[in-house]
């Protein structure tokens, strides 16, 4: 288990450029299996889960040539559909949440596709009946072997159907959109997830030649087609690590710039850091967070203390409340943090008020944090990362504690973002990486 000792306490001042979006890039992955023909896919990030996945496609069959660092061209003309009977592939497909997503291309195509109850992070209960109740929809049969914890959907022929999902669930809507593109006849998807992550998809997608109206909203139909071509596509800068980086500067005090943030792209995300006083600006589609002694969180109009929550897109992503969470430990004022989408992720708020963070857990959705306007540092510790997002939150508030910490389980980090501490070290970080 490799880990980072972190000297924290260090101002950083430099440029960041934002890697390629990790959950798009899962997407577009899978949906290089519904063309024999070649897909060039750059900007691809270069870290653990998204490896995996192009591991595996390379397992099944897909050819893959490496052009040069994130860019890479696919093709898959030569499945080995065969290999998802395999022992191989349910040790692999069991070791990544993302697999998940190759169902919906391996049904439309193949007409089948199998796999393992997947990994990923430990941030409670994330049901995969969305997938498969769409699979249904379109004509397949589901089975599931509770011993094995293996999953099935099967069907030679596929038919467009009206479905409305039980829940905007991003993987759920790409895998049963990407089954709909080759099924024949309409599909309308109610309920669709509409990330950015899923409008890059319904445009790779269309440029191979699939029939998509209402890109960007909640309602997707498709009119299915019988094949598809090869494409070129270039993945979006991911908004979860522009908005890990704005934290970061807020904690660290540090006058850092964005390089290329795909600002148009990103949502609600800087208008909620606004919301906890930190200061930004864009120029061009470079974000400029300059070095701040003091910010202060906004309350409500009527005076009561400001709640920052969750939601489906375009509300603000789970994926940075974490980060939200840890930077309002340092800032001056109070904010109720709600984490409505998943069950566990503030559970690592035990670590921050081990640190001298005041927060208060009032249950596993919601945390109250009373921010100490810099009046006490938070200290360094020993902790373990969980998951991705409160590892990277908890290597924040070690960067901006006294002392020294340590941080294990790092490869939960290195599942979303690449190269995480020779990065943040060449722009004036000191952590150290460990196998030990």
């Amino acid at each position: 288990m490799g880990s980072f000792h972190i000297e924290g306490g260090h101002r950083l001042k430099g440029t960041l450029t934002p890697q390629g979006a990790k959950n798009e890039a899962l997407q577009i992955l899978c949906a290089t299996l519904l063309t024999p023909e070649k897909v060039e896919i750059s900007n691809i990030p270069d870290i653990v889960d998204v490896n995996k996945l192009i591991d595996l496609l390379g397992s099944l069959g897909v050819k893959i040539q490496r052009k040069g660092a994130g860019h890479y061209i696919f093709q898959a003309d030569e499945v080995d559909v065969k290999y998802l009977k395999s022992d191989e592939f349910r040790q692999k497909g069991s070791g990544l949440r993302g697999s998940i997503m190759i169902v919906g291309p391996l049904l439309a195509r193949f007409g089948k596709g199998y796999i393992p109850k997947p990994g990923g992070d430990k941030i409670g209960r994330r049901r995969l009946d969305t997938h498969f109740i769409g699979f249904q929809k379109l004509g397949a049969k589901f089975t599931y072997n509770a011993d094995e914890h293996f999953y099935r959907a099967e069907g030679k022929k596929l038919k467009g159907t009206y479905m409305l999902l039980d829940e905007a669930s991003v993987t759920g809507t790409a895998n049963v959109l990407m089954a709909a593109v080759l099924a024949e006849g309409e599909t309308v998807i109610y309920n669709a997830a509409c990330e950015p992550y899923l409008q890059q998809l319904c445009r790779m997608l269309v440029a191979m030649g699939a029939k998509i109206d209402g890109i960007g909203s909640n309602m997707l139909k498709i009119n299915g087609v019988k094949e598809l071509k090869g494409c070129k596509h270039s993945i979006l800068p991911d908004m979860i690590e522009v908005g890990s980086f704005i934290g970061l500067a807020a904690m660290t005090q540090s006058d850092i710039t964005l390089k290329n943030v795909g600002y148009e792209h990103l949502g609600m995300i800087p208008e909620v850091f606004r919301k906890l006083g930190i200061q930004m600006e864009l120029k061009g589609d470079d974000l400029h967070i300059p070095s701040q002694e003091v910010y202060e969180i906004e309350s409500f109009i009527d005076g009561s203390i400001m709640t920052i929550s969750d939601a489906p897109w375009p509300g603000f992503t789970p994926d940075l409340l974490s980060i939200i969470l840890v930077v309002a430990t340092q800032a001056k004022g109070s904010v109720l943090i709600h984490q409505k989408m998943f069950e566990s992720r503030l559970f690592f708020v035990d670590k921050l008020i081990d640190m001298g963070a005041q927060i208060i857990l009032c249950d596993p959705h919601r945390a109250t944090v009373i921010g100490q306007a810099r009046q006490t540092a938070l200290r360094g510790i020993e902790m373990t990362s969980p998951d991705i997002r409160a590892g990277v939150s908890l290597l924040i508030a070690a960067l901006s504690a006294e002392g020294n910490s340590v941080i294990r389980n790092i490869e939960q980090i290195d599942r979303g973002y690449q190269n995480i501490d020779t990065r943040l070290n060449a722009i004036g970080a000191k952590i150290v990486r460990s196998t030990a």
